[in-house]
């Protein structure tokens, strides 16, 4: 659905995006990252036909943002950071003249409106004026306006900006529910936000892809090897022996609660949780700890594999840690073939 080929923009002598290519299927919610200059927000105006690349081409749908912008500007809906609304309109009033100004005849708005409406829960403000909106309301008003005509692609430049965390889980749960009736690119710097809402992760740095992926593959790219923690009643001292003795374990971290306690053949221990990084994957090196410990007479109660967090990913690629295994190429591999 979106294609972005050696995307370059320059002002003057600053280079904002730097060749950068991706894509981005039919149906897909794409997380945008990047620290602020990135190259996020003029990336998404050069998609939202707002002004042209240096060099480079991007396409929606087949059509090419420089030579086919009203074919793009059709099937596209765009809510900027910092939204521009008509405060002194009604809801209905200001989405009315959006509608207009989109060219849809007067059937064709009434329904879009109603539609919009509906989805961003604006029904019991049809008839207040914009500028009296919490800034709640004025976010979806934002969103109703950038879902008029029912487009295809959505692009979405930090839309929880500024709300309280009920208001942030209402529109993240509107954006999650778009998935697979539209194609999303989501730019924020909320990153739970993005792990909570996005199949797929993009995050560019200095105008350029530095990696892409899920946030399950970019641990992976990230860091070689594997974590884990696991929930065990034993002797900490002599567990922790146990799993150092293992082999392709680098280190064991034991991290006592102090609350559960299990008794085991007349012995109660406490619940320690240790936290262990080994060179092979979760499934390989899983097996062998649950034979030691429980080979032992120990009480192995949890055991799960721990992926790095988004933010310790993101800190990571922008502190210049280099992926592993090409994780800045993947971008293209993930995608797939443009729908």
């Amino acid at each position: 659905m979106i294609r972005v080929e050696n995307l370059t923009k320059e002002f003057g002598e600053i280079k904002a995006v730097d060749g950068l290519s991706f894509e981005v299927n039919e149906g897909e919610i794409l997380g945008f990252l990047g620290p602020n200059g990135a190259g996020k927000t003029t990336t998404m105006r050069i998609l939202t036909c707002f002004f042209p690349p240096t060099a480079g081409r991007a396409s929606i749908a087949g059509f090419d943002v420089l030579t086919d912008s009203h074919e793009v500007r059709r099937r596209i809906g765009y809510m900027p950071e910092g939204v521009p609304l008509y405060r002194e309109l009604t809801v209905i009033s200001a989405l009315d003249f959006i509608a207009q100004a989109k060219g849809f005849k007067r059937a064709q708005r009434a329904k879009y409106i109603d539609m919009a409406i509906d989805e961003t829960g604006l029904g019991g403000m049809r008839n207040r004026i914009v500028g009296h909106l919490s800034k709640g309301y004025r976010q979806r008003m934002g969103l109703a306006q950038a879902i008029l005509g029912e487009p295809k692609v959505l692009i979405l430049d930090e839309p929880t900006v500024g709300l309280d965390p009920r208001q942030i889980s209402e529109v993240r749960a509107m954006i999650r529910g778009m998935a697979g009736r539209r194609t999303v690119i989501l730019s924020t710097h909320i990153l739970p936000e993005v792990q909570m809402t996005c199949s797929r992760v993009l995050i560019i740095n200095n105008g350029r892809i530095a990696a892409s992926g899920t946030t399950e593959k970019l641990t992976t790219q990230m860091r070689s090897g594997s974590r884990s923690a696991a929930l065990i009643a034993g002797p900490p001292a002599s567990v922790l022996a146990a799993l150092r003795s293992i082999e392709r374990i680098i280190s064991v971290e034991a991290k006592h609660d102090g609350v559960k306690s299990v008794s085991q053949q007349s012995t109660s221990f406490d619940v320690t949780e240790y936290m262990i990084r080994t060179t092979g994957s979760a499934a390989e090196i899983h097996p062998r700890i649950a034979e030691v410990i429980v080979g032992q007479g120990w009480k192995l109660i949890e055991l799960r594999h721990v992926g790095l967090s988004l933010e310790e990913i993101f800190l990571k690629i922008v502190a210049g840690e280099p992926p592993q295994n090409g994780a800045a190429d993947s971008g293209q591999e993930e995608a797939g073939n443009v729908a």
